[in-house]
């Protein structure tokens, strides 16, 4: 039996409370020595007769902990009369920092204790809880090396912090009225507003002004349900559906909410998750869909906010527009916010990494960010160290080193400069905290993305490999890298033939992926004009007489179809596509229900929401081969049997659940046939069309019918927040 030994433990231990947890199990245990913080690991030098009691119970860590591997050795000299906590060291990088997590129930209780230290104070945290990542600076994860450090501690809150009995024991973000950060509340024009900054700021938005409020990871703009409407006009999203915070009571009220989405909600994660509402015509001024993003309170602030507050729901939305990062600076959030709203209630404590709300909707995540981000994944790749760039839209940026690969939060659409310079902040960001040195750089395939410009910079900059990957397989490979069937569906991703692929069926083994089968390939008239307005796409698809006159009786002008038609007969400004989402963009069109694409995704958002009403039916469905021996699922076909139903009166909700229904099929029907050639057991599915829930379960039931294996991913997003770890599986799969 042991009664000595050094204890290195590796893994997520930094920021989550492991010193003094360890110090709290050496002194239950009778435990003499030290213990240190070595960058991504921790050494405890152990000295006592309940060593093995002791060991076994540090191996298990802290609510926040990962723990990858425990390491005993050899331990010399005498053993000392008390246990330490030393100061941190340099050393391995192979951990991370966790994520920001919400304020704990603990916390909260002493936030509202009557006559408590804490009592109001809206930056209470321990241990357990509270900011990490949007604060710190470097490794080892200590207050000097977060922007805590400029909040030098009191006296009452160094004694906390030097208290192993109390829970701030050695908590980094310990802060409480006296010493911590403070809040303001400034009119738009800057100028301070007199009296307690959160009463102030409640009674404003129980009044009906619009109150954008400084995070843990960037400003919300928030408002009561009331004045949603004003507040997507001064926006100019006038259609985009918003997310709101609200008790939880008021979520269960307004959405059906499942025991899985219940625990998502209440986790401390807290991400915004996607609801059915229980009236799906309910909440018109905040989402028009049948859905609604709903989340719980996660911070100090947020509670003593609705504390004060008469109304149990607010719209919360980022502050900054769509694709572009979120706003973190004062100064900014007055310049680019004014006109915006009325009054911001800020605080004095520096955001170092933005990071957005995470959203969730049936368990698959759709924006990878706060609460779930950093994401730090075990993975055994060869290539050395791998850096993986991202695609264009929702991008984010993964780097593998040492059996790990860390995937950052959620970053926007790489297409403007500000969005670019934030990737690239944030690559470099997270390259310094894991010590990175690249040996190859992975990016997607479309020669003009602004990410593969900046790939080839990095690249020429390191010396590392380039290596291009094709967007689609870059999907599969996020989701699997075993042998199957790989079914990718989502609105773009540039083609090995340079035309815009969306609608892909592979097969193999990751970085062996041949394409098999797709979607129909069809006229993208005005290339991403077509995008927005959803018609171009439906004339493309069906360049018919029949669809002119409906353009015709839409406002369309005889010029304007004059030019549509050439461009198509032609040839002209004209793109090509197998995409998914531009078949379900023209189906919106043709049944009027989206002729303008306003936010990312609408037309086809607003089709799924149409055809929650409707009840679907089977149609025949037409197949053929292309020049490469692909199988092609025609969409002409389809989309002339919706104009069939449609012109013969059929109910536009049971079209639009008919399309969703026999596209779903056919895509399935083809990675069924495809897995059954080759002998694989197995069909993986990844796209931002997965996350339309009929869709992916018509795809489920009938690759499970046929008796194959289904696979998804949730650890990581369906859509495009996916491909910079699915490039850096690609990228250390491929041989030199």
């Amino acid at each position: 039996m042991h009664t000595r030994g050094t204890i290195i433990i590796r893994g997520i231990v930094q920021g989550v409370g492991f010193r003094p947890f360890v110090y709290a199990k050496a002194r239950e245990f009778g435990i003499t020595g030290t213990v240190k913080n070595l960058g991504s690991e921790v050494e405890i030098h152990a000295f006592g007769d309940r060593f093995e009691e002791f060991l076994e119970a540090v191996s298990k860590g802290t609510p926040l902990s990962r723990i990858d591997s425990v390491d005993v050795q050899n331990l010399r000299g005498n053993p000392p009369d008390t246990f330490t906590i030393l100061e941190s060291g340099s050393g391995s990088l192979s951990g991370f920092i966790p994520t920001d997590v919400a304020t704990c129930d603990d916390c909260i209780a002493d936030i509202f204790t009557q006559g408590g230290r804490y009592e109001g104070y809206w930056a209470t945290s321990c241990v357990n809880c509270g900011p990490r990542y949007s604060i710190i600076t470097a490794i080892p994860y200590d207050r000097e090396r977060t922007s805590m450090a400029e909040f030098p501690v009191c006296p009452a809150c160094g004694s906390d912090y030097t208290d192993p009995s109390c829970r701030r024991h050695h908590a980094q973000t310990i802060a409480c009225a006296a010493c911590g950060p403070h809040l303001a509340l400034l009119r738009a024009d800057g100028t301070p507003v007199a009296g307690d900054p959160i009463r102030e700021a409640a009674a404003l938005l129980d009044a009906g002004s619009i109150v954008a409020i400084r995070g843990i990871g960037g400003f919300h703009i928030a408002c009561i349900e009331e004045a949603a409407g004003e507040l997507k006009r001064r926006l100019g999203r006038t259609e985009q559906p918003l997310a709101v915070m609200a008790t939880p009571e008021e979520v269960e009220r307004i959405a059906a909410v499942s025991d899985e989405e219940r625990q998502a909600l209440h986790s401390r994660e807290r991400p915004i998750v996607v609801l059915a509402k229980r009236d799906s015509a309910s909440h018109p001024a905040i989402s028009s869909l049948h859905t609604i993003g709903c989340m719980l309170p996660y911070t100090g602030l947020h509670h003593l906010l609705f504390a004060n507050l008469a109304h149990p729901l607010l719209v919360m939305t980022s502050a900054n527009l769509p694709g572009y990062p979120m706003i973190t600076d004062l100064g900014i959030a007055l310049e680019r916010l004014s006109g915006q709203v009325d009054c911001i209630l800020t605080h004095d404590r520096r955001i170092v990494n933005r990071c957005d709300d995470s959203v969730v909707r049936d368990g698959y995540i759709i924006r990878l960010s706060r609460g779930l981000a950093p994401k730090r994944e075990a993975i055994d790749l060869a290539g050395g160290c791998i850096l993986g760039v991202g695609p264009e839209l929702n991008a984010n940026i993964s780097v593998y080193k040492g059996g790990f690969c860390i995937t950052s939060p959620h970053v926007g659409n790489v297409r403007n400069p500000q969005t670019l310079a934030y990737l690239q902040e944030t690559a470099e960001r997270l390259g310094g905290l894991t010590g990175a040195r690249y040996d190859r750089v992975v990016h997607d395939l479309h020669p003009q993305f602004l990410s593969t410009r900046y790939a080839k910079e990095v690249a020429e900059a390191t010396g590392a490999q380039l290596l291009a990957v094709q967007h689609h397989r870059a999907h599969i490979a996020a989701t699997t890298r075993e042998e199957c069937v790989g079914i990718a569906i989502d609105g773009v991703g540039y083609g090995d033939d340079a035309t815009i692929w969306g609608g892909e069926v592979f097969a193999g083994e990751v970085p062996h992926l041949d394409r098999v089968a797709h979607l129909e390939v069809v006229p993208m008239p005005g290339g991403d004009l077509a995008t927005r307005f959803p018609e171009r796409m439906l004339y493309g698809i069906l360049p018919t007489s029949e669809v002119r006159d409906i353009l015709a009786s839409r406002g369309w002008s005889d010029i304007e179809l004059a030019v549509l038609v050439r461009q198509v007969e032609r040839g002209l400004n004209v793109a090509a596509t197998s995409s998914t989402g531009r078949v379900l963009d023209a189906a919106a069109a043709l049944l009027g229900i989206c002729r303008e694409r306003t936010y990312d995704g609408e037309p086809a958002m607003k089709l799924e929401s149409a055809a929650h009403a409707g009840k679907p039916s089977a149609w025949d469905l037409e197949y053929r081969r292309d020049g490469g021996n692909c199988e092609v699922l025609s969409t002409r076909s389809l989309l002339a049997e919706a104009h069939r139903r449609s012109a013969a009166g059929e109910r536009a909700n049971d079209i639009a659940a008919s399309i969703q229904y026999n596209l779903a099929r056919g895509v399935a029907a083809m990675a069924v046939r495809a897995a059954e050639e080759r002998g694989i057991p197995r069909v993986a599915l990844s796209g931002g069309v997965a996350y339309n829930r009929a869709i992916r379960e018509t795809i489920r039931t009938e690759i499970r019918t046929a008796g194959l294996e289904f696979i998804m991913n949730q650890d990581y997003p369906l859509g495009d927040g996916c491909i910079s770890f699915g490039q850096v599986v690609y990228g250390g799969s491929v041989e030199e």
